[in-house]
């Protein structure tokens, strides 16, 4: 089953959403509008010719400069229908519903994303650290995370910790 087909199904099934058929070149991609994510997953899972059942990975991409930023990537897994797909959704970094609900192992998942890229869920029980120490700074997966690491030069705009970083070196070096 290939990306249109699987939208075909999924369209009369979630109302009002517009899927997009992504490229890949092992299993189907579909990108899915961020506010119609639990229902297209519940489709997923519910609907008999599809039955995705297993939530193999929640990760994500960072494209910076890029608006919308990031895109949070969905593994799914099919066990009665032998089928694998690939959710994609684009995000500024806020306001992506958990699909807790929908595959409880997300919630892991979910808080390795929102630790490593600093990528909100919305409703998620429980949004804390899992990887790094609890006063880390930052999210080391992201592009404009310093390559040094934290410290007192970690700020939220890249531009304005590299013209920083710049002046230190300069000063250092008079």
């Amino acid at each position: 089953m290939d990306s249109q087909a699987i939208i075909g199904t999924l369209s009369p099934l979630v109302a009002g959403a517009h899927f997009e058929p992504g490229a890949s070149v092992d299993f189907p991609t579909v990108y899915v509008p961020a506010d119609r994510l639990v229902e297209t997953c519940m489709a997923l899972r519910d609907t008999p010719s599809l039955r995705f059942n297993v939530l193999v990975e929640v990760t994500a991409a960072d494209y910076f400069p890029r608006a919308p930023r990031f895109e949070v990537v969905y593994h799914l897994l099919s066990i009665p229908n032998r089928l694998r797909l690939r959710l994609k959704v684009r995000s500024a970094g806020e306001g992506i519903p958990t699909v807790q609900g929908v595959w409880p192992s997300a919630g892991w998942l979910e808080r390795e994303v929102w630790d490593m890229f600093g990528i909100q869920f919305a409703g998620h029980p429980d949004p804390r650290r899992i990887l790094m120490p609890d006063d880390w700074q930052g999210h080391p997966q992201r592009k404009d995370y310093p390559l040094e690491g934290p410290g007192e030069l970690l700020m939220e705009n890249p531009l304005d910790w590299l013209k920083l970083k710049q002046a230190k070196e300069e000063a250092d070096i008079e």
